[in-house]
This record gives C-alpha cells, structure tokens and sequence, in this order.
C-alpha cells in the first residue's frame, strides 16, 4: 500500500504474505501516516487532510471511519465500482510496472528494491501532476455520473 501527497512518498506498506487488509490493519497504517504528517508538516496542517481511498471493505467499515474522522482525515467520495480517481492507478503505477514488467522475481525482496528505486527517483512533479489529474479525472466521473471512464 502506498500514501502519497503532492510533493511525494509518504508511507509504503509491504503486506507480509498470507496477510490480507482489515481495518484492523488498516487502522495500523492510517496511525502511522497520521505520525508521519506530523513530523513532515510540522504544524502546518490546519485545516485537516482531504483523503481518497477506494470503496474496499477494510476502508469502508465503521472502526475506519472513526478513525478517520478521529484523526482529522475528511474523506472524499469515492463513486462505486469506479477505478477513475485511483491517481496511483492510472498516473504513479504506469511507470512502475513498466520497470517490472518483463522480470521474474523470485522473492519478495527481489521486487521491493525496484519498486522502491523507482519510486525514489520520481521527481515530486510527478506527484503534483497526479492530483491535478485527478481534478480532469473527477469532472469527467461526474459528466458521467460515475460509469467507469477510460
């Protein structure tokens, strides 16, 4: 799982094998973004997070969205069984899995190196463009009131 804001990387999570996403889970790392806002915006953060996530159940239950509200994190919504307004998705991953694409690995750390390299060689623009993006991408989920856009 990747957090990410305009100027970069915030929190990577590598889920362990045979793990899947709870809330429980979840809730882990959304402590952990929240610690790690803290320290990269020392203060500056007055006004809350806007946050985006998909509709997945680990982020649709309850405890999530009380942690969320708890920690000052307003979400934005996200139309059903839309995969337009995932800015990882359609803007930071493309490049990724071009790097990946054609390799086999045979462990785990085998994977995490590249993906890692390759995200911390992204210029922060490419960071900013995605959440522009996602303004264009938004409009036109809404001209078509949610159908999935292409």
């Amino acid at each position: 799982m990747i957090f990410w804001d305009q100027d970069g990387i915030l929190l990577i999570d590598y889920l362990p094998k045979g793990q899947t996403i709870n809330a429980e889970y979840y809730l882990s790392l959304l402590v952990q973004l929240k610690d790690i806002l803290k320290k990269k915006c020392c203060g500056k953060v007055t006004n809350g997070v806007l946050f985006l996530h998909d509709n997945a159940l680990a982020y649709r239950a309850l405890a999530t969205q009380k942690k969320l509200s708890y920690l000052g994190f307003q979400c934005l919504d996200h139309p059903p069984y839309s995969l337009d307004l995932a800015p990882s998705d359609y803007h930071a991953f493309p490049g990724l899995k071009k790097q990946v694409k054609v390799r086999h690995f045979s462990s785990d750390a085998e994977v995490i190196a590249p993906t890692e390299t390759w995200l911390d060689g992204q210029p922060f623009k490419l960071f900013l463009s995605g959440l522009q993006k996602l303004e264009q991408w938004a409009m036109k989920c809404i001209e078509f009131r949610g159908e999935y856009v292409e």
